[in-house]
């Protein structure tokens, strides 16, 4: 780990409190050799409106997804994605983004795949640093390569597949952290065009699964919880046995993955990325209502 860790007093509860910083520490250290700065937004045009000097943008939908598998793009790839953002195999990497780092623990999950050695959440992401009204820019910075070096993507242990789900040892536990309206089905009824637009040709959630919504991690500002509130939040969650989070696409999966991983310091934490948009869509696979 090449810069020392954020000694903020929240995050030295954390089992890995590396792997969190403020706003006030990493506007500190802005500029800092070794350090790269990550913007990753559901809304990719936010980065254009303003963002943190020095920030480069890593839109999660075209640079990290394959153009034609429905996978993650391989190690030649972001070894290729990494040297055109001027990120080096030992740069600490520091991720934010909107929507309350849901894009941004996404992102920060696919760097885990490739072993990044050093990837870390700005805390409370985009809004955190806007609402304390610190510097942003407008320019792009263009870094030099760094040789980032190919690194075939290892899946596991932090991805599940939807067999694996299907066929899960009936001593894991399955969390899906979409609300309650969602995990309950009974969203298919709102009056919303984005619901109604939605590519989930069913609504539920998989049988089996118990309702942990994202929004129990953070407080409404979306910043991390202390530790004593996320462990009250998820006691039943065993730390013993495998667990697997699920969302509507793993954006908000993520973002709990990386709570449950590295807040509360399971083990044995994955993210079925797949999600409600695999399942929900798949022929005579189960549901559930209730």
């Amino acid at each position: 780990m090449g810069i020392p860790a954020d000694p903020f007093p929240l995050f030295q509860d954390f089992a890995h409190p590396e792997k969190f910083v403020s706003a006030s520490w990493l506007s500190a250290r802005l500029g800092v050799d070794g350090l790269r700065v990550v913007e990753s937004d559901e809304d990719a045009f936010l980065y254009d409106i303003g963002h943190i000097p020095g920030a480069v943008r890593i839109d999660w939908h075209k640079d990290l997804n394959d153009e034609v598998v429905r996978d993650f793009i391989d190690g030649e790839a972001f070894a290729k994605l990494m040297d055109a953002r001027g990120i080096g195999r030992d740069d600490t990497v520091v991720i934010y983004g909107d929507h309350n780092n849901w894009w941004a623990a996404y992102t920060a999950w696919v760097f885990e795949l490739f072993g990044h050695p050093d990837v870390r959440i700005l805390d409370g992401g985009r809004d955190a640093w806007m609402g304390e009204e610190r510097d942003t820019s407008f320019a792009v910075p263009e870094y030099p390569s760094q040789n980032y070096p190919v690194v075939e993507r290892t899946d596991k242990p932090w991805r599940t597949f939807v067999d694996e789900v299907r066929d899960r040892d009936e001593k894991s536990m399955l969390i899906d952290v979409r609300g309650p309206e969602f995990f309950s089905g009974s969203e298919n009824e709102l009056e919303n065009d984005r619901l109604r637009a939605s590519p989930v040709l069913r609504h539920g959630h998989i049988p089996g699964a118990v309702n942990h919504p994202w929004g129990d991690a953070v407080h409404p500002n979306g910043r991390v919880k202390d530790h004593a509130s996320l462990a009250t939040a998820y006691s039943e969650v065993p730390a013993d046995a495998p667990v697997i989070t699920y969302s509507g696409n793993g954006q908000s999966a993520a973002h709990t993955w990386f709570i449950l991983r590295y807040a509360l310091g399971l083990e044995n934490v994955s993210l079925y990325d797949g999600s409600w948009y695999e399942w929900g869509n798949m022929v005579r696979m189960p549901i559930d209502r209730t």
